[in-house]
């Protein structure tokens, strides 16, 4: 008999605004309020706000909480200072990812590890096992917080009207405790949509709350409710890796362009970290011969690429996989990420095509992101 999905704390309020609410990762969560692409555009332009109640928060405290999440993880975490966050990620010892993280450091000893959702239990395993020798304790806070965000040009307009923490100061990867609109928050410039945003992590009681004073507050200026169907094309557009797509056990940070966030010069724990010798040689093969790399594809016409799709040269010779497709909103073109044979990766490659049910559909190969904001 399988589990009923679990509902956030804003379960009530996306039904209330007609939501079509859909399993994620073992949770009811809303796909769309009205128009996927409508709510696309408003977070370029203006705002939206998502429930992102189903991410994995796990809190790491105590006198070498820093150590064993550099053992633990991949990134330098002990350099992180107080206040600010760091993406980073978990690595098996054969160098395959379990997961891309957001770590933040709360205070000297504390740090709060977000998880994605599908990932959040297995993460949680993963420090559990890792944490012996250290002295460190590992709490699972899943249930202690719900998750808003505030993403789009729009945005800090919006908060700043709701709070007198300085928002101004406060920096890309970074996170403040503060009142926002009577609740306590930790207020973080982060976000997965390539836009200027905030996520705000608060109690579960004080969620409806907050959207509430959220929503009333960004009225004026557009601020609409946004569901993951269009994080997701946000997110692709700004190319952003998703697990389960580009970034999987079977992929190291080097095979998916992302080896900057793997620290070999760390000091602490003699240099040593879980999955070190693996990603080593995994650096090495990504300089010398790498066998594949993520590009970003745009189509020439209007067919929409899938993952999965098998990525194939002019004579039809399988070249690589589509690991992400959608219509793209700003774009007005499909686009896709995919692995690809390295010889056929350069922007600019001629005779790429997707194979799409059958169809050789002509894709121009091109740098990622193919978004970036204007600062």
């Amino acid at each position: 008999m399988t589990e009923a999905p679990r509902r956030t704390a804003l379960d009530a309020t996306h039904r209330a605004l007609g939501a079509t609410m859909t399993d994620f990762a073992g949770w009811d969560m809303p796909l769309r309020y009205s128009s996927e692409r409508d709510e696309h555009v408003a977070v370029r332009t203006r705002a939206g706000l998502f429930d992102l109640s189903h991410m994995g928060e796990i809190t790491v405290t105590g006198p070498r909480a820093a150590d064993l999440l550099d053992y633990a993880l991949v990134g330098n975490i002990g350099g992180v200072a107080t206040g600010r966050a760091r993406y980073t990620m978990i690595c098996a010892p054969d160098g395959g990812i379990l997961d891309d993280l957001i770590v933040y450091r709360l205070a000297d000893q504390e740090y709060m590890v977000v998880a994605n959702a599908s990932n959040a239990q297995v993460v949680l395993d993963a420090l559990t096992e890792r944490a012996g020798g250290f002295d460190a304790a590992i709490r699972d806070d899943r249930d202690a917080y719900a998750l808003i965000a505030v993403q789009g040009p729009e945005s800090p307009g919006i908060l700043k009207g709701l709070t007198d923490a300085d928002l101004d100061g406060l920096k890309y990867y970074a996170g403040l405790p503060g009142k926002v609109a009577g609740v306590d928050a930790l207020i973080a410039r982060t976000g997965y949509t390539g836009e200027d945003g905030f996520e705000l992590f608060v109690r579960p009681a004080d969620a409806v709350a907050l959207w509430e004073a959220l929503t009333e507050a960004g009225a004026s200026v557009g601020l609409v409710p946004c569901g993951l169907s269009c994080r997701d094309t946000l997110r692709l557009e700004a190319g952003m890796p998703l697990y389960g797509h580009e970034l999987t056990s079977a992929t190291t940070p080097f095979d998916a362009g992302l080896g900057r966030v793997v620290k070999f010069d760390k000091t602490t724990n003699g240099g040593d970290f879980v999955g070190r010798a693996a990603l080593a040689q995994a650096a090495e093969r990504a300089e010398t011969a790498p066998p594949r790399k993520l590009v970003g594809l745009i189509a020439e016409g209007r067919r929409v690429p899938r993952a999965g799709y098998p990525v194939v040269a002019a004579d039809g010779t399988v070249i690589g996989e589509v690991t992400s497709g959608a219509p793209s909103p700003t774009l007005g073109k499909p686009i896709a990420i995919a692995y690809v044979d390295a010889a056929h990766a350069a922007p600019g490659t001629e005779g790429v095509r997707v194979d799409i049910r059958g169809s050789h559909e002509p894709y121009e190969v091109v740098a990622l992101p193919f978004y970036k904001r204007q600062k």
